[in-house]
């Protein structure tokens, strides 16, 4: 399998991100089929805000 850098955007902000040679081989190694939808700064705040909704649910 080849892989080269691929502009992709984002389903949030739509900006244009580069899914780079090194994380198709990562998201290949870890068995991922899809690519990713979201840029990173996203992909942070997406998880932040679910990490921070999860702690209420802790008490």
């Amino acid at each position: 399998m080849s892989f080269e850098d691929k502009s992709l955007h984002c389903a949030d902000c739509n900006d244009t991100f580069t899914f780079t040679l090194s994380e198709q081989k990562f998201y290949a190694e870890k068995g991922f089929t899809n690519e990713p939808k979201r840029c990173p700064s996203c992909r942070r705040a997406k998880k932040e805000q679910r990490n921070n909704s999860n702690y209420s649910y802790q008490r």
